[in-house]
């Protein structure tokens, strides 16, 4: 399933802020902390994702590719886990940050509203 939004923020800074672990907790409401061994994702990052009421969930980062402003990575536990490929593409009037959740619809439809909420925050200017 794929979600976009568009905003007036570059997609250079879109990019940025989809790229540094520490700017996440700014944009994605569903995640209070990023613990990782470092600052900017890179292939193969492995760290944990810490949301709401203790909740853990650990990730790996599949690939990145700065220059299409394009990564994807594997979120959950083993077999429980998910994979999603992320992308920031300019426009006219700004950004277009993007998720494509590899998943069955039953699974992803509850989570769209927040991936919505999240991906707007993120090209949002300020």
């Amino acid at each position: 399933m794929l979600i976009t939004a568009d905003g007036p923020t570059t997609a250079d800074e879109v990019w940025r802020r989809y790229t540094e672990l520490s700017a996440w907790p700014g944009w994605a409401p569903q995640i209070n902390r990023v613990d990782a061994p470092v600052e900017v994702i890179e292939h193969g990052t492995r760290g944990t994702v810490r949301g709401p009421v203790l909740t853990r969930v650990p990730f790996r980062i599949r690939s990145i590719d700065h220059q299409r402003r394009r990564w994807s990575w594997w979120v959950g536990f083993g077999p429980l886990g998910v994979c999603m490929d992320h992308g920031v593409d300019e426009t006219p009037d700004g950004s277009r940050a993007w998720v494509r959740i590899h998943a069955h619809r039953v699974l992803v439809t509850p989570y769209v509203p927040v991936a919505k909420l999240a991906l707007s925050r993120l090209v949002k200017a300020g």
